[in-house]
């Protein structure tokens, strides 16, 4: 190939000074595009900055902004207008001050924007490279994004050569030919660290963990919230990496053996990206690293290739949702924040991906507290960015909402009951009004703490059987209906003491909205969050007077005989006994061998009587008899085997 022995003296030609150069090409009404995000390069913006004001009507173009482009754009505005795809820290407040403009877009559309001339125009493109290797090709480094797109469809293009720029592979390579000028520039990269994580962000993190599942392959998007996501997965295995952008919070994944990429269904082993952000060490982690590949945006973010993930977990940030599932991720009302980014490409992906997920995680309240971000509607001016029809997950921190193939009332309910508990009953009124829910519909009293989440746990049973157990939800209450109505009419009458035909909405909604302190309920749940069918039930209610509470309980006919029966008994006991409570009294048909067989090998002594053909029974938690819980679990007889 001739450019191999050719390319270094084009090079050494095409070398010169920042300043004279953009003289030389720069002319009034040009349009520039500019390297975005670390990439940045930040000695030829500043050259671009010395001369902009010998030049008016100029266009700048910029995905994200974080080095040398100023905040303040009074006196620029009278030379150069900044057009950009997104809006950060450094072109927020010149956006909604008129002085720069956002262009809404998903990423995966901009490149189409460079190939149509008349949509975008291709004066100049600025762009930092590494020095070019032996073969003439140079690497876009960190932020192969937008720029590989940009360089191929300019006019003129100019490299800013800085030796700190990492090598990366994939198709991130620019030959030396393609590119017009050369700025040799040694500068330190761009950086960016998140801090410490918060609290809330915390239990935020820890939620969108639990949704996560080994061997998924994940898009994390930019934000403090989505950051502390990475770092709390510690428990995964072999997560795969399928994002437009990659942190330090994944190359602490690598380094622990937690992103593998082994069971990724698209470029197995590889972690595929678009541009980093982050520390020196994870730029000299992905310089000539065979692991991590960056590819163009219009690759990276295509929905089509994302889909092709199995597993394919989508974990983006937003301002504010509805009651309905739709969500504002890009303004404030009509005060634009952010943008699009590659919000909506990755989210249909995930999406169509099999067995996908897409997960929105939120504060459930605006910085200062006196906003909820779960609102009936959404601020006037508000972008929908994500259709109520995307959505499967949302997290803040008081849970998980499930919305995937939910009614409105059920996604209304399930939404109210993760926002802050100060903005529940109104959101709940407001629901009422919208006629999202029923008119008589209730939400449990607010105690703090919430929703005990401690009292969740997973059982193991007779073959290998996963059964979680977890405090019942107000979002539970179909479920319920449905679980009661599974139940053989022999094991209503025993639960109830009664033939009940019917459960319905007015009854099992006060089942589910509970306070969790004087009442107490327990359901053992299979299947994923959001589809989980209720499998057992056990439940008490406290009387103040004598400090004992009743209780009761009921198994699914087909989870019989597999000690589930005995295990809510003891949790159940371990809960109260945790608040204080004395003892348990339960009244049970005489009839019902296998519920007394339940009660006998609790651990307690037992005291019961017999009247009518009902036993009341009664244990107290500071009498314990002999019998062993776990001796009973593993030798139950036949014949007396619990429900």
């Amino acid at each position: 190939m001739v450019w191999t022995r050719q390319w270094l003296t084009l090079y050494r030609q095409r070398v010169g000074h920042a300043s004279k150069i953009l003289s030389q090409v720069l002319q009034d009404g040009c349009r520039i595009f500019v390297g975005s995000a670390a990439a940045e390069p930040q000695h030829l913006v500043r050259a671009m900055l010395e001369v902009l004001p010998h030049y008016h009507d100029v266009e700048i173009f910029q995905a994200l902004s974080m080095g040398a482009l100023p905040e303040e754009w009074s006196e620029l505005s009278k030379h150069a207008r900044l057009r950009t795809f997104f809006l950060g820290p450094k072109s927020r407040k010149a956006a909604n001050s008129g002085l720069a403009d956002y262009i809404p877009l998903y990423f995966s559309q901009v490149p189409k924007l460079f190939r149509e001339e008349t949509a975008l125009g291709r004066d100049v493109s600025l762009v930092q490279v590494s020095p070019p290797d032996d073969h003439g090709f140079c690497s876009l480094g960190i932020g192969v994004d937008i720029a590989k797109i940009a360089v191929e469809h300019s006019h003129v293009v100019i490299g800013q050569v800085n030796p700190r720029m990492p090598r990366t592979l994939g198709d991130s390579f620019v030959h030396v030919s393609r590119i017009h000028h050369f700025v040799e520039y040694e500068e330190p990269l761009l950086e960016m660290s998140y801090g410490e994580k918060s609290a809330m962000e915390e239990r935020m993190a820890r939620y969108v963990s639990s949704l996560i599942e080994d061997g998924a392959t994940l898009q994390v998007g930019l934000g403090r919230i989505t950051n502390a996501v990475l770092r709390l997965l510690a428990d995964k295995n072999d997560l795969g990496v399928h994002s437009e952008m990659i942190t330090d919070a994944h190359l602490e994944l690598i380094h622990q053996g937690i992103i593998t990429g082994r069971r990724k269904t698209l470029h197995r082993g590889k972690v595929i990206t678009s541009f980093c952000v982050g520390s020196r060490q994870l730029y000299d982690f992905v310089h000539n690293n065979p692991q991590v590949e960056f590819h163009p945006i219009d690759y990276v973010n295509d929905s089509r290739v994302i889909s092709q993930n199995e597993r394919m977990t989508a974990i983006n940030s937003a301002l504010e949702i509805d009651l309905t599932g739709q969500v504002c991720a890009d303004s404030i009302g009509q005060r634009i924040y952010s943008g699009i980014g590659g919000y909506v490409d990755f989210m249909l992906g995930a999406s169509s991906a099999p067995h996908g997920k897409t997960i929105i995680v939120l504060p459930s309240t605006s910085p200062d507290g006196k906003k909820s971000r779960i609102v009936s509607r959404l601020t006037d001016g508000a972008g929908v960015v994500i259709s109520r029809s995307v959505v499967q997950y949302v997290v803040t921190e008081f849970g998980i909402a499930s919305l995937h193939g939910k009614t409105i009332r059920e996604r209304a309910l399930a939404l109210i009951n993760i926002a802050h508990p100060k903005f529940r009953e109104r959101l709940l009124e407001e629901a009422k009004q919208l006629r999202y829910v029923y008119q008589d519909q209730i939400l449990p009293p607010v105690f703090e703490p919430l929703y005990p989440g401690q009292w969740e746990t997973h059982q193991i049973f007779p073959e290998n059987e996963k059964v979680f157990f977890r405090p019942i939800k107000p979002t539970d209450e179909r479920a319920l209906q449905e679980f009661f109505y599974s139940l053989p009419d022999q094991d209503i009458y025993y639960r109830f003491l009664s033939a009940m035909r019917v459960f319905p909405h007015r009854d099992t909604q006060a089942m589910c909205n509970i306070d969790y302190e004087q009442e107490m309920a327990i359901v053992g749940v299979i299947g994923e969050i959001g589809a989980e069918t209720i499998i057992a039930l056990g439940r008490y209610i406290l009387d103040q007077k004598t400090n004992m509470a009743e209780v009761d309980f009921a198994v699914r006919a087909e989870w019989q005989r597999k000690g589930i029966g005995t295990f809510l008994l003891h949790y159940l006991s371990e809960i109260a006994k945790a608040k204080g409570i004395k003892g348990f009294t339960a009244y049970v048909l005489a009839s019902n061998r296998k519920m007394l067989s339940v009660f006998h090998k609790v651990g307690y002594v037992v005291h019961s009587s017999l009247e009518d053909g009902i036993y009341e029974i009664s244990f107290r938690f500071d009498e314990p008899s002999q019998v062993c819980l776990t001796e009973s679990q593993e030798s139950p007889s036949e014949e007396s085997r619990d429900p």
